[in-house]
């Protein structure tokens, strides 16, 4: 059984830090891009930061220059470094595996349960 297991959310107040981990459990042999996404109440889910296999990164223009997507992929995990936070960034923040290699079985668009993060003073 594969999972994406989300940590490091909570609350923060505005210009604070947090960084959260997604790690990938199970019999993992190579996932490919992994991303963050977020959803606010009453909101769509919208794309965060991304990061391919071989670590080309990408970021919605909302947190280019504050936030930062890592990986470990000998962790089969994924970081989300957020600095400067603002309210705005009040979300759920989900996990995203476009694919994943478990054995001889492929899963496709891989998410987690989600963290919450609340960024208020």
């Amino acid at each position: 059984q594969v999972q994406l297991v989300e940590s490091g959310g909570g609350l923060v107040q505005p210009g604070g830090s947090l960084r959260l981990s997604c790690a990938a459990s199970g019999t993992i042999f190579s996932i490919n891009a992994m991303g963050w996404y977020r959803q606010a109440p009453g909101k769509q889910r919208e794309l965060v930061a991304v990061i391919g296999s071989g670590g080309s990164t990408n970021y919605a223009d909302s947190v280019k220059g504050r936030f930062t997507i890592s990986r470990d992929n000998a962790k089969n995990t994924v970081y989300l470094q957020m600095n400067s936070l603002k309210p705005e960034d009040t979300a759920v923040y989900y996990c995203n595996a476009d694919r994943i290699k478990s054995g001889r079985t492929y899963f496709f668009d891989y998410w987690g349960q989600g963290t919450q993060v609340t960024v208020s003073s």
